[in-house]
């Protein structure tokens, strides 16, 4: 471990370990097996590569998708570490150069998917070379139950049984308690050691509203929050990232759009820029975003409902991983609840899938339509107790009111049935708000003894009771694609007012003020102006750099080892190098230029 602290100094630039890093390193130098949880941004590389540089041979990295081992190596590579990858963008001539490489053991770390570490050329040639450890990053795509799930990762397993002496570490920045069974199970990692860190990401601000006009307030949060920052914005749709970028950019937002219906070479133009410059956002599909490294993505926005909490932890996980300000915002409706529980019901899956499928559905809901503090339900997910509310979320810095919704929920069961539960949403609502069609006329049902009973709300008002309807379980959408609304078995009582319980619900909220806090979110928040000047020179000139090496700028530095420059302005290489975020690879390589920069600007 001197070693590794020694490493973790000179090589890395960090003075002391997080979380549970120096026993994960520890237990894989002595060989030992490891799963490790950490949050997103809670530094889960550093437990693997600093044992890679340690112990002899190659380590051998799986990583789920091609298109982010080249940042992963050429931050690596900043640090002058012997790392490389093996995937299909490569041609032929650059692959055999880099198996030469693991051949003849230059390569400190070796990075590749799943299915080409599986390929029986690629296990004979690992046969026949040293290997330190195996990483197995993203390890939770082992679980049928969880939302990124990759059959291929299922048979790494023979890793265990082909390299019984390699030590492995299977790593994931979310797991509930199932998924961490099945992913020690699927792995063959009963004996490994096991580190569960807290899932707490602090820094990062909840939010969720329900939608009236999503893309008025998201225009509205942007423009009051992050007039200028780098962020995510995640659609359900193909058609409404196309549709949402295209809006943005006309709003004078420079926009990007990805999702899998884009050519690849659009799609992997589009995640370069993101990558590389300041400002941008992209528009996404869930099929962007694992493993993005980029420390100053300052918010996430859902224009719709996530599946799950996992999904939900790691898509606002991409936020804020340089530990500073950041934010998770949501705008959803009442159709994204109908939609998400027809999506499971109409699936081919088997019926028990489908049922745990449904519970963490439901368990989402839950969280969207809570009235305590969000943080300590979502750490609670993952079977972690927060004693205290975390006073960073908007429900404990807005507390919202709740209401007694008990006639107005009967107004609706009645409707319901009144209408043989034949009909949607809207169509119900028309008629509790008396508002009379050819349709409705023709059906009779403007002739009903709940047409106009429910002129005391609005249509939005109903919208948000039958969304909270369908969260506390009371109406079902079928299965038939129409989103006819039918009564559960707990509405019965409710609708024969059998049951002396209140349905208590969410006042329906109006947009939520913005917190208080600075217009603009950097690591530089803090700092006096001569710092602030300093530090935007620091940036330029970063930016030179990256565009030079044609590497994302955060990989020579981040924003936080810029801001300390800025406030400690080191006038000697030994200085710098007490910067955090500073090691000997990175002095010897930018030094003099950043020395440079910071003597020209006092």
């Amino acid at each position: 471990m001197k070693q590794a602290r020694h490493i973790l100094k000179t090589i890395f630039g960090y003075d002391d370990f997080r979380h549970h890093q120096a026993d994960i390193i520890d237990a894989l130098i002595q060989g030992q097996d490891v799963l490790t949880l950490m949050p997103t941004g809670g530094g889960k590389s550093i437990c693997y590569q600093i044992p890679a540089l340690i112990r002899s041979g190659t380590a051998i990295v799986v990583s789920p998708l091609i298109a982010l081992m080249q940042d992963q190596v050429d931050a690596l590579k900043q640090l002058g570490v012997k790392a490389a990858f093996l995937n299909s963008t490569q041609h032929a001539g650059e692959q055999r150069e880099v198996e030469e490489e693991l051949r003849s053991g230059e390569l400190d770390l070796l990075y590749m998917a799943p299915e080409r570490l599986l390929n029986g050329q690629m296990l004979q040639m690992l046969d026949r070379c040293q290997i330190s450890l195996f990483a197995i990053d993203e390890a939770h795509c082992v679980s049928q139950w969880g939302h990124d799930f990759r059959k291929e990762y299922q048979q790494l397993s023979m890793l265990h049984e082909r390299y019984p002496d390699v030590p492995r570490i299977a790593l994931t920045a979310t797991a509930d308690a199932r998924t961490r069974g099945e992913i020690i199970e699927q792995l063959a990692l009963q004996q490994a050691m096991v580190f569960v860190n807290s899932f707490d990401r602090p820094n990062i601000h909840y939010a969720i509203s329900e939608a009236g006009n999503g893309r008025e307030a998201l225009w509205r949060f942007l423009s009051q929050q992050h007039p200028e920052d780098t962020g995510i914005v995640y659609c359900l749709s193909r058609k409404n990232v196309e549709a949402t970028a295209e809006w943005l950019n006309a709003k004078g937002r420079i926009a990007l759009p990805y999702h899998a219906g884009l050519a690849q070479d659009v799609r992997s133009r589009n995640q370069q820029r993101f990558l590389r410059e300041d400002g941008l956002i992209i528009v996404a599909t869930i099929a962007f975003g694992m493993g993005i490294d980029k420390p100053d993505v300052r918010f996430v926005a859902h224009m719709n409902l996530p599946k799950n909490i996992e999904s939900y932890y790691q898509e606002t996980g991409r936020a804020g991983r340089d530990g500073m300000a950041s934010d998770a915002w949501m705008s959803y409706g009442l159709q994204d609840v109908i939609n998400l529980r027809l999506f499971i019901d109409k699936s081919d899956a088997e019926e028990q899938f489908k049922r745990v499928m449904l519970q963490k559905t439901d368990a989402m809901l839950g969280l969207c339509e809570l009235t305590r503090c969000r943080r300590q339900a979502l750490l609670a997910y993952f079977d972690e107790a927060m004693s205290e509310p975390c006073g960073n979320c908007d429900n404990c810095i807005n507390p919202p009111q709740t209401w007694d919704a008990t006639i107005a929920a009967q107004k609706v069961l009645s409707c319901v049935y009144r209408t043989d539960q034949r009909f949607g949403a809207q169509y119900v609502i028309d008629i509790l708000t008396g508002k009379s069609n050819e349709r409705m006329a023709r059906n009779g049902h403007d002739k009903l003894s709940t047409f106009a009973i429910g002129a005391e709300h609005s249509g939005p008002e109903w919208r948000g009771i039958f969304r909270q309807l369908i969260a506390h379980g009371y109406l079902v959408a079928d299965t038939e694609g129409y989103g006819v609304l039918k009564l559960t078995p707990k509405a019965w009582p409710l609708l024969k007012r059998d049951c002396s319980e209140s349905v208590q619900l969410r006042q329906l909220s109006k947009p939520a003020a913005s917190r208080q806090k600075k217009t603009k979110f950097t690591a530089a928040s803090n700092l006096t102006d001569v710092e602030q000047t300093l530090f935007e020179a620091l940036r330029t000139l970063r930016a030179r750099l990256a565009k030079e090496q044609n590497v994302p700028p955060y990989v020579i530095f981040s924003d936080k080892t810029l801001s300390a420059m800025a406030v400690a302005q080191p006038q000697t290489p030994g200085q710098l190098l007490d910067v955090s975020g500073v090691g000997e690879a990175k002095l010897a390589r930018y030094g003099d230029a950043f020395l440079g920069e910071i003597t020209a600007s006092a």
